[in-house]
């Protein structure tokens, strides 16, 4: 067992000198649950070494130095992996030494359970194990805070100053997304990236993610819908809450709670209370994008964030929705039409995406081609037809498939000569927004199955553009058709499988073996 700083020296931690995690030596593993377990406890070690000596710090003390690191995975092996040629992940690219950081094994602890008995699996016990240690890597003393903490309230601005003298902070170099963007290229002799992201990065993300959304990431669930109209999320949470009152209907009815922000959590009928239930509370005013949660037992329940107008909110909640790997997110949100054959209210199922919103140009090159997925694609189309008991000709009438044109211009109609209207016409465009290519390319991105259905809420190029009375009515009409459709298609990519939804298509050369 890894005990504390004080545990195992005593007179150090007592005398407050030598104030460094001692180290601990890497073992190997060939059970995925016993490499967990160790992971687990070198956190909770290196977690409470950083709480005892801050809670000092605040008292007055001062140490020289207080520094406690993540724990590390790795796997070395000599052969290619033996792996099903369906998955998408699960196995390193080749021989060689693979490694990644790792954090918060207590949120995290089903994926990192898959992720280690992939490896094992895949590459077969006899040629693998998993050497799990304690790395060289800090980890910021503001990702040690428990999920209730404000530790600086209680110092002094002078203090407060000092903490960066005495404690690792944030060091963004060492979260950076170059991994994820193909530009990370380790040294000779350096191992070569196990996962997406790092234990820092996934810390940073968490932090933003209770900023942003008022909810915490424990919260999150494995299939996520995006929007921009609050609309949306007034009939999500009124759809939680029916949901919340009434017991379980069939098997399939899974939903064990609905998360509001500030962590308000509803259980359901019958069902008690969780002892972290009595934390939550309505907040005095919503976050920015705030996030709302139909959660099933298993995390694979259904999160609804309202990402506002724009591209740059759509990538700020994507690059931090990604670290924990959800099974798919779908955008849903209302679009020009450009077609004079399209009506208010019909749908767009994007198959392709112009990319105007220019967040992203420098982590995805614009000749980059940001592809359907066929299982998403069909999912949405079953869904549309399922929930408007549509069919052949019918479904054709009201679902469109074509290219969307994303922009950070709200008011590109207002541009001279026509220049937009003449570049959507020569891509097939069908409809623009502001927010879907980005989550499509960010998706692609971070190895997240995407998708996009919009409805057409009005048609500038044709004189019909959204007017208050019109656009009132139209919410009324549509919005709860449109939301059943995207939990819809989100309940039918959860009953493909992990292992069918992960496509293949988002796997770069040499690809990371963690989903």
């Amino acid at each position: 067992m890894i005990g504390s700083q004080q545990e195992q020296q005593p007179e150090q931690q007592q005398e407050f000198i030598v104030s460094t995690r001692p180290f601990v030596t890497p073992e190997r593993f060939d059970d995925p649950a016993a490499a967990l377990a160790r992971v687990q406890e070198i956190y909770d070690g290196s977690i409470r070494h950083l709480r005892e000596n801050l809670q000092r710090f605040v008292e007055g003390e001062t140490p020289s130095h207080v520094r406690a690191c993540y724990p590390f995975v790795r796997v070395q092996t000599e052969t290619f992996a033996r792996a099903d040629t369906r998955l998408s992940f699960g196995f390193v690219e080749g021989p060689g030494t693979y490694e990644t950081t790792l954090t918060r094994p207590d949120l995290f602890a089903r994926y990192y359970h898959e992720q280690f008995r992939l490896l094992l699996k895949n590459h077969g016990q006899q040629h693998v194990q998993l050497e799990v240690g304690l790395s060289s890597q800090p980890i910021p003393i503001h990702f040690s805070f428990a999920e209730h903490d404000h530790i600086e309230g209680n110092m002094s601005p002078e203090r407060r100053a000092m903490m960066r003298d005495v404690f690792d902070l944030p060091n963004l170099a060492a979260m950076d997304d170059g991994i994820a963007n193909g530009t990370c290229d380790p040294a000779p002799g350096e191992a070569l990236p196990l996962s997406l992201f790092t234990g820092p990065r996934v810390d940073y993300s968490l932090q933003r993610l209770r900023h942003y959304t008022g909810t915490s990431p424990e919260h999150f669930q494995k299939f996520v819908l995006f929007t921009n109209y609050q609309f949306y999320i007034d009939e999500f949470v009124r759809l939680g809450h029916a949901i919340m009152s009434r017991e379980p209907s069939s098997p399939e009815d899974q939903y064990v709670a609905f998360v509001e922000p500030g962590n308000l959590v509803t259980r359901r009928a019958g069902q008690d209370a969780q002892p972290g239930d009595t934390f939550g509370a309505p907040p005095l005013r919503l976050p920015q994008m705030p996030g709302y949660h139909l959660v099933r037992a298993d995390g694979s329940g259904i999160s609804m964030v309202n990402i506002g107008v724009g591209p740059a909110n759509a990538k700020t909640i994507t690059d931090h929705v990604a670290v924990l790997r959800p099974h798919a997110w779908l955008m849903l949100g209302h679009c020009a039409g450009l077609r004079n054959t399209q009506q208010l209210g019909d749908y767009v199922l994007a198959h392709g995406y112009v990319r105007e919103d220019h967040v992203l140009d420098e982590d995805l090159p614009l000749w980059v081609p940001i592809p359907a997925l066929a299982e998403v694609q069909v999912a949405i189309e079953g869904a549309v037809a399922e929930v408007t008991q549509l069919t052949g000709h019918d479904l054709k009438r009201v679902l469109r498939t074509g290219t969307v044109a994303s922009t950070d211009n709200r008011n590109w109609e207002l541009l001279p000569q026509r220049t937009p209207e003449r570049r959507f016409s020569q891509s097939r465009a069908v409809a623009l927004d502001m927010e879907s290519a980005t989550i499509a390319a960010n998706g692609f991105r971070f190895r997240v199955p995407y998708g996009t259905l919009l409805c057409v809420s009005d048609k500038p190029l044709h004189g019909e553009i959204k007017l208050p009375g019109m656009a009132n009515q139209f919410y009324r009409d549509r919005v709860d058709q449109h939301l059943r459709i995207g939990i819809r298609a989100l309940e039918l990519l959860r009953a493909l499988g992990v292992d069918r939804l992960h496509s293949r298509k988002l796997r770069s050369f040499a690809e990371v073996a963690f989903q």
